[in-house]
């Protein structure tokens, strides 16, 4: 339990310093809607990362390599100190690119760790706590960090990171049970990996579950690339929207994904994909409402916690039908390859959002984006049979 929960913290925390803080750094410093789009693209290491996967398995084992990257993100965070006092935006972005490749490759150490050192039944069992901790992190990064900038500096945010994943190093290196060292030779796992893509390749229908994987957050992740910009435009301060998308957002997206985790339990995923798919695209003209009144702080706020929920819900969605398409013994690699997938997406869709709001404004690029949503919703209510599991009864 408890390094379960520390090492999917430390997982969680900096991609919500790549993914989410960043945006609120360069939104504090004033960058222009395309620039903030183009953030997106920090994303590409957790699409690219099956690509370098063997190498984790080849050289040295996953504990070493899990230490070794939260040492080095520490490092990195520590490093974004000089460019926070200087407000030097071209600096920040190279070390988040770092910081992103770093971070994609202690995912999947983290991953490796988890899959070896637990019987499946055990993987099954601490499932929860891995989401629930990954999203405290997430909390702690756009929240509570977020928060700290806005209350104190930039550099007490990075410096506060730093030490956390320093912390989490340490607490690693003795807590972690120890593992043996990788014994496959190059040719042995380079085959496995080809044998992993063809299986997953050749399951039923799988065109249109690509087609889904790689559309279904379109919609989601064009309006998420511009939340913060836009709720700064609504003349929120970096504190208040700490509060907003980091503390209320992600307490309601945790209470969105366990709903969801219920309703497909109960429903079956193939009964529960269409209306829950549906209900995370009505959350985005919300936003286009919201840009159209600009109401009170009750009515943004409210927003904010029902598009959260919104898109946990529609995690949990993803999330199962990602499993369903994990068969036989590469179940391990075929969820790296779906979850790689499904954040294109958000690094294709979000890097020129910002050029389409500069463009439209804010009201005309929320409806823009619901029309993104729409193939993913098309999608749900014409997904075969053979795409899913039988549903116990």
């Amino acid at each position: 339990m408890t390094w379960t929960a520390s090492t999917y913290f430390a997982e969680g925390l900096p991609f919500s310093l790549v993914q989410q803080v960043s945006v609120q750094f360069f939104t504090a410093a004033g960058a222009s809607l395309q620039v903030i789009g183009l953030l997106s693209l920090f994303g590409l290491p957790w699409n690219l990362k099956f690509a370098w996967s063997p190498l984790l398995d080849l050289f040295a084992n996953k504990k070493r390599w899990l230490v070794i990257m939260e040492l080095l993100l520490g490092g990195v965070a520590a490093a974004l100190i000089w460019p926070a006092q200087h407000m030097n935006l071209d600096l920040a972005a190279k070390i988040f690119i770092l910081m992103a490749i770093l971070s994609a490759t202690h995912d999947m150490a983290v991953d490796g760790y988890y899959i070896q050192i637990l019987e499946e039944d055990a993987q099954a069992a601490f499932s929860g706590v891995r989401v629930a901790a990954y999203r405290v992190a997430m909390l702690v990064g756009n929240g509570g960090l977020v928060i700290l900038a806005g209350w104190v500096s930039w550099t007490a945010c990075f410096l506060a990171a730093a030490i956390m994943l320093w912390g989490l190093a340490l607490l690693h290196r003795v807590l972690l049970p120890p593992v043996p060292d990788a014994i496959n030779s190059s040719g042995q796992r380079w085959h496995e990996v080809r044998q992993a893509f063809q299986s997953y390749l050749q399951q039923p229908a799988i065109g249109l579950a690509l087609a889904f994987i790689l559309l279904f957050r379109a919609g989601d992740a064009m309006m998420f690339a511009m939340v913060t910009p836009f709720l700064n435009h609504l003349g929120y301060g970096l504190a208040a929207r700490g509060i907003l998308t980091g503390t209320v957002g992600t307490v309601t997206g945790v209470g969105g994904a366990l709903l969801g985790g219920v309703i497909i339990s109960r429903w079956g995923l193939r009964r529960a994909i269409f209306p829950l798919t549906l209900i995370q695209a009505l959350a985005i003209p919300a936003y286009a409402w919201l840009a159209w009144a600009v109401p009170s702080l009750f009515w943004v706020g409210a927003v904010v916690a029902f598009e959260q929920a919104a898109a946990g819900l529609g995690t949990a969605v993803l999330m199962v039908f990602l499993m369903q398409r994990c068969q036989g013994s590469y179940k391990a690699t075929h969820f790296a390859i779906g979850s790689a997938l499904m954040s294109v997406a958000a690094t294709v869709v979000g890097s020129f959002s910002g050029y389409i709001a500069a463009q439209v404004g804010f009201t005309r690029f929320f409806l823009l984006a619901f029309l993104a949503a729409l193939p993913s919703l098309l999608l749900a209510a014409r997904m075969p049979g053979a795409l899913f599991r039988p549903h116990p009864r």
